[in-house]
């Protein structure tokens, strides 16, 4: 007989897990299902462990420049197994927490391979055999996985992925990166600051490419200064290994095709669901792989939801957090519940983070996207440089950018790159969520001496305003 729940999620990664924690504060007989580890690629293999890994490298570059701060650091060597040890150890250590999350709530865990029998039952075959569990409402929270160029898949010797990048057999001494994403600027930034030689391809005309075009300028011309080789518009025609590499036909601006030669390549060219053989395919409408949703994660067919990285992007894992919360109200709503309120989610409040260095910050529109959005705009600009605390910091490179209706006030966007501003975006998201305008920017009392007091400095800019620049 089917063990039977109130919900079931197939997935334990940030939404997964956050939903079932959630569904279980309702008062609701929850259970997840996961076939590898809790916590997903997220925590496992993805934004924690890649931060421990950005973090090494950060130190590592503040020591080859001790004497930029007055000190004195002599034969400093970077230890690559020591610092994937400690990314791994910061990974194992969160696996542990969720597991602590799951006991705490009193969610059933079945760890195994989850298939879809119909909208309410899910046949997992793991640990304890195959079992058959069913519920009033499954969430379907799979995530998604790199994809792979057709020519050349990942081999994990030569050609990687970021998971391979992760815990690599040895140092990159020439390294390729395809494609100039949140992922492939990471990992471009980590593997420059360790010592390889970096050159990042991307097809489009600029690099993070989603981000606005002032960021993308500004941060080609910082990684340039690092060492890294940037070529845009430029795309890859075709990859073979070797046993000492991995040979590369490249085609540039300008048509024309260069054999080169790498020690390694990571592929960064994007995701592909999760998806396929779950027994989804009739249940739901996808598109190119993508599990088609409402606001609230509902699917078409009554009773089956879907969150994170296996529906439309942004793909991020704190979108992924919250469309699991949305869920999980909604479905409690749904089962009775006249104490929970739901909200849709709204995309346009969702912000962005790239751990590069310097690092990158957005919510909102861009100004060109404004602007096709037929929006009269104001743009505030502000430069680090103008900011005692980032003078002091020794991180006087970057800027803040905010994007404004100029017919009422309206914030747009906002758009950073430097040292910590993935810190600093969270206050003008809040402030989108909050529907602000320039009006209670302005009048907002911010600490000094801050990197924060550029965000007022930048709404004054846009309005002609600005005190200390």
């Amino acid at each position: 007989m089917a063990e039977k729940y109130d919900v079931i999620v197939l997935g334990s990664g940030p939404g997964g897990y956050v939903a079932a924690i959630r569904a279980a504060q309702l008062g609701l007989k929850t259970a997840i299902v996961e076939r590898e580890l809790l916590g997903g690629i997220c925590l496992n293999w993805g934004c924690i462990p890649t931060k421990a890994l950005l973090r090494s490298a950060e130190i590592f570059h503040y020591m080859q420049h001790a004497g930029d701060y007055g000190l004195v650091a002599k034969q400093i060597e970077a230890d690559l197994e020591a610092v994937v040890k400690r990314s791994r150890g910061v990974a194992k250590q969160l696996n542990r927490g969720v597991t602590g999350l799951m006991k705490k709530n009193k969610i059933a865990v079945h760890m195994g391979e989850g298939t879809l029998k119909n909208a309410n039952t899910l046949e997992v075959k793991g640990e304890k055999g195959t079992e058959t569990l069913s519920a009033k409402h499954i969430i379907v929270a799979t995530g998604a996985r790199a994809r792979d160029l057709p020519f050349a898949p990942a081999d994990g010797e030569r050609v990687w992925t970021y998971r391979h990048a992760m815990t690599p057999k040895e140092m990159p001494s020439k390294l390729l990166v395809i494609g100039s994403g949140a992922i492939g600027i990471e990992f471009a930034s980590f593997y420059n600051d360790m010592g390889a030689d970096v050159t990042v391809v991307e097809m489009l005309d600029r690099i993070v490419p989603v981000e606005d075009a002032e960021v993308s300028t500004f941060l080609e011309k910082q990684l340039t200064k690092q060492g890294m080789t940037i070529r845009t518009g430029t795309g890859l025609e075709a990859l073979e290994t070797t046993a000492k590499g991995v040979k590369a036909k490249i085609k540039g601006k300008d048509g024309k095709v260069s054999d080169e030669e790498y020690s390694h390549v990571i592929v960064a060219i994007g995701i592909q669901p999760n998806t396929e053989n779950i027994g989804i395919d009739k249940l739901v409408d996808l598109d190119r792989g993508f599990i088609q949703i409402d606001d609230y994660g509902r699917t078409k067919t009554k009773g089956l939801w879907a969150i994170g990285d296996c529906v439309p992007g942004p793909w991020l894992a704190h979108k992924a957090s919250h469309e699991g919360v949305t869920a999980a109200e909604a479905i409690a709503q749904e089962l009775g519940n006249k104490d929970v309120h739901p909200h849709g989610l709204d995309r346009n409040n969702i912000p962005a983070c790239t751990y590069c260095h310097p690092q990158i910050a957005s919510v909102g529109m861009t100004e060109a996207k404004a602007k096709e959005a037929g929006y009269k705009v104001k743009v505030g600009n502000f430069p680090f440089i103008g900011n005692g605390k980032a003078i002091a910091l020794g991180e006087p490179e970057g800027f803040i950018k905010t994007v404004f209706d100029e017919k009422t006030g309206e914030l747009l966007g906002a758009h950073m790159i430097g040292a910590e501003v993935t810190e600093l975006i969270q206050g003008y998201t809040v402030g989108k969520q909050l529907e602000t305008t320039e009006a209670e920017l302005m009048q907002t009392v911010f600490p000094h001496p801050t990197l924060s007091e550029m965000m007022h400095e930048s709404v004054l800019s846009a309005y002609g305003r600005a005190l200390h620049f």
